[in-house]
């Protein structure tokens, strides 16, 4: 049997640090997984703390500002996180995969499909007919580009350019 959780990590930020950090954990684990749920790649900071993600209606409990960005700057730390302007910190990148792992798991499927020695464009890679279905499929362009070039620094693809277009051939 399957439990629905019924709110989210306590809502409250915890002062002990042993207590904090396991809500910590929790609250990125839980921002993480939907956020690959959703397969979204962004967040803004009003937008979730309205959501039902940080705002449980049936038990009228809500994150307040200072535990979002607690939490948002916990995931940050971790690397799961970059501000789009650290200043203003309104709205940010959210990698629920490094973009190592992006890497990892696109190359394994270029291997599993044959395709060392060819192009791709961007677009066939994370919209084409043949990526359906893949985890990578709707990938952002921003986060395609990190994996390729962790790819790159592995001498396992390079990225080119022609007619305007972006692609990246794998070896």
């Amino acid at each position: 049997m399957i439990l629905k959780q019924s709110k989210p990590p306590d809502n409250q930020i915890q002062p002990n640090s042993d207590t904090r950090k396991k809500q910590l954990e929790a609250w990125c684990s839980l921002i993480l997984n939907y956020h690959k749920h959703k397969k979204s790649y962004s967040i803004d900071v009003t937008e979730i703390l309205n959501s039902q993600l940080c705002h449980n209606k049936e038990i009228d409990r809500k994150l307040s500002l200072d535990g979002l960005y607690t939490v948002l700057d916990e995931l940050c730390r971790t690397g799961h996180l970059e501000w789009k302007d650290p200043k203003t910190k309104k709205q940010c990148l959210v990698m629920w995969r490094s973009p190592e792992e992006w890497g990892n798991l696109i190359y394994s499927w270029i291997l599993s499909k044959s395709m060392t020695n060819t192009v791709c464009t961007f677009y066939e890679l994370t919209n084409g007919e043949d990526s359906e279905g893949t985890e990578f499929h709707g990938l952002e362009k921003w986060l395609l580009l990190r994996a390729i070039k962790t790819l790159e620094t592995q001498q396992k693809a390079e990225i080119m350019m022609f007619d305007d277009s972006e692609g990246v051939k794998f070896f």
